[in-house]
């Protein structure tokens, strides 16, 4: 396994349409790694991800059928 972490000065961003409320997540995208962790709890954990492996999840969202 490899460990990943997001770095402690990254910017973490949340959708523009969740912007008054708490019922989200939020995405922080480094030259290295994409963390993405609960809005509501914000030092509750952080799921990291390779760009590859974000990619793909992207594709997979955004792609009918797939």
């Amino acid at each position: 396994m490899i460990e990943r972490r997001v770095p402690t000065d990254a910017t973490w961003r949340k959708s523009s349409y969740s912007a008054t409320q708490n019922e989200c997540v939020e995405v922080a995208i480094t030259s290295t790694a994409i963390g993405v962790r609960d809005t509501k709890d914000r030092t509750g954990g952080t799921l990291v991800f390779d760009n590859t492996t974000w990619s793909t999840f992207l594709t997979h969202l955004t792609t009918p059928n797939s």
